[in-house]
């Protein structure tokens, strides 16, 4: 098939191309700058270089790549872990979230593309104090003021993909990503690397909310087994192991070789203003994969990040 791969040379992109590639399909792979085209081509993509938030540069893209599939892994989360850049991060992932969602769908639907696969998160699944969440499961709707518009997003994104008529539109609500390219990776510059081996991500009050983690290359496997095979609806991207918070971070800090991490209280924090990170330590679920296995015929390469770490991150 034709493929067109917004964000290419992402986390998820820069596995998920030369796995498309391998498997026969034709690629173009789109990135903001020019700066990145070799690195997008050495995936095995004809590069497209586009802003996202242009209507028409998306349009034009589209038009000319004349994919059967659209895939969107446009994020901006990358870079130095300092508050500002992780504030404007996620105001640009949110815009990307909604408006370039937006502007993708109209182009796809321009060109008469028969699926529409785009990247959702699993961290925000409905706060029920119940167990992990099946894929029928909705997003959190009211979630910490603070977090109110990435969780927006999210929600704007599941309905306008999974809404469309013209084609099979696909969300994938991936779990916490480790692996080469990632925050956490052997890489000693990986932002959650470096940052839990200067001990700065704190467990927050007890870690007692569940996170669902996925290696990288497994995250983009369940996005071929969708592009190949998926339907219309949600599916989840995570492995067999949904965790304790506490736990997984500290395992991750000492599969980076880092000492433990340090415990904040949650009231403390909230009282800073990050209730929805509060949130995410206290109050996540994690999600299951029942459907996503069954439909997909998909299973995970790494079934629990616990075996997998530290030599997944290589």
């Amino acid at each position: 098939m034709r493929i067109f791969i917004a964000g290419a040379a992402g986390a998820i992109g820069s596995h998920l191309v030369p796995q498309l590639v391998a498997r026969g399909h034709e690629v173009t792979g789109t990135t903001r700058s020019a700066d990145r085209t070799g690195a997008v081509r050495a995936l095995g993509a004809e590069p497209a270089v586009v802003d996202a938030l242009d209507p028409d540069s998306v349009a034009d893209a589209v038009a000319k790549a004349e994919p059967e599939v659209v895939v969107h892994q446009l994020t901006a989360l990358g870079g130095p872990a300092t508050l500002r850049n992780v504030r404007r991060g996620v105001a640009l992932t949110n815009r990307l979230r909604t408006e370039g969602t937006d502007h993708l769908l109209a182009a796809a639907r321009a060109v008469g593309v028969r699926k529409f696969v785009a990247q959702s998160n699993a961290l925000w699944m409905e706060r029920t104090g119940g167990p992990p969440a099946g894929e029928d499961a909705r997003i959190e709707p009211d979630p910490p003021r603070d977090v109110a518009g990435a969780v927006a997003a999210l929600r704007h994104l599941e309905a306008a993909v999974t809404g469309i008529t013209w084609a099979e539109g696909i969300a994938i609500r991936y779990g916490g990503f480790y692996g080469p390219g990632t925050g956490l990776s052997a890489d000693p510059e990986a932002v959650m690397t470096r940052q839990l081996r200067r001990r700065r991500v704190p467990v927050i009050g007890g870690g007692a909310g569940v996170w669902s983690m996925v290696h990288i290359a497994d995250a983009a496997s369940v996005t071929v087994a969708a592009i190949e095979r998926g339907r219309s609806g949600i599916y989840h991207a995570a492995d067999d192991d949904p965790a304790p918070v506490g736990e997984i971070m500290r395992a991750m800090a000492a599969a980076v070789g880092a000492g433990p991490p340090r415990r904040v209280p949650a009231w403390l924090v909230g009282l800073l203003g990050a209730k929805g990170t509060v949130d995410l330590m206290t109050r996540a679920r994690g999600v299951t994969t029942e459907k996503t296995r069954r439909e997909l015929d998909w299973a995970p390469r790494y079934p629990s990040w616990r075996a997998a770490l530290p030599e997944g991150l290589s």
